[in-house]
């Protein structure tokens, strides 16, 4: 183990990639060897509860490395970006306030950005009400919406986050102007890592981890959400693994339709994670540990 990081050092190594991709297995090898923690970039992994369902690295796998940003929330609470941007970047600081080097793993591009670009996000408090009527359209009518009040937001934004389509819409209903440019203030000098793989190769092991997870308890622990108080309703804005079991859970599919629909999902996830990675030409893209390890060693030597 490595540990040439003064208290105070502001370097910030990130590890994203694809659903599958084995982002958590390479962060936990970079912390053991730079003296690092690691803080988690998921939107799902912040909810407790939600563990295989995510693919929630276990205590196991952490191989004694602290990990910060893992059930902090209810899933029956709603966690917003700008929440998630200030525990992170307080983790952060606290990382290197102890002379360790603090590394940023996911593969939730947006929470990522909030970190990394330090954005500052518009003060528009959330209209409940309104996102209960919007949520009832389907993500090509928000698109619509959006591209009659803001057709500049529309160019930029992802067509199929109805999340963010909804947000973009309340901002500018509630202001009554377009959506703002987002303002950075960057406070971390950033190394970002990309893990690449073959498409055939990353089709695969998201197969391979849906069938561990399904073998692993994963429609148990839907089961063990609604129990205690998830609506079936909450589960399925969750997406991917919990939409899907969920309905199965509710005989609206049957158990076979459910994987194939699942992977199909996970798969039309992944491509949209790496659009969104690929547009910053900031991330180093690397196939194994030795390369991500020689770069990380250059960074810090910097």
């Amino acid at each position: 183990m490595l540990n040439f990081l003064p208290k105070n050092h502001n370097k910030l190594v990130v590890i994203v990639g694809p659903n599958a991709s084995g982002k958590s297995d390479l962060a936990v090898k970079l912390a053991k060897k730079f003296n690092g923690e690691i803080v988690s970039a998921d939107s799902r992994q912040v909810y407790k509860g939600m563990d295989v369902g995510t693919g929630k690295i276990t205590k196991e796998e952490m191989q004694r490395i602290p990990h910060y940003l893992l059930d902090v929330a209810s899933p029956k609470t709603r966690f917003s970006v700008a929440q998630y941007q200030k525990k992170a970047i307080s983790a952060i600081k606290k990382i290197q306030r102890k002379g360790k080097l603090p590394i940023l793993c996911g593969g939730t591009g947006f929470y990522i950005q909030a970190v990394v670009d330090g954005i500052i996000f518009p003060k528009v408090k959330p209209d409940w009400k309104l996102r209960e009527n919007l949520e009832k359209k389907s993500e090509d009518e928000l698109y619509k919406m959006l591209k009659k009040l803001d057709p500049d937001r529309a160019k930029t934004i992802e067509k199929k986050n109805k999340r963010r389509l909804i947000r973009a819409i309340e901002i500018v209903l509630k202001t009554g102007k377009p959506v703002p440019e987002l303002k950075r203030k960057q406070l971390f000098d950033v190394l970002i890592i990309g893990i690449k793989r073959d498409k055939q190769e990353l089709k695969e092991r998201i197969r391979k981890r849906l069938l561990k997870r399904l073998k692993q308890g994963m429609i148990e622990e839907v089961k063990k959400l609604k129990e205690s108080g998830v609506s079936w309703k909450r589960l399925d804005e969750f997406g991917l693994e919990y939409r899907w079991i969920a309905r199965y859970l509710q005989k609206k599919i049957p158990y076979k339709e459910m994987v194939e629909k699942l992977q199909k999902d996970i798969e039309n996830y992944a491509k949209r994670q790496l659009t969104w990675f690929k547009r910053d030409k900031r991330i180093h893209w690397v196939r194994n540990y030795k390369e991500a390890e020689k770069i990380v060693k250059e960074f810090l030597n910097q």
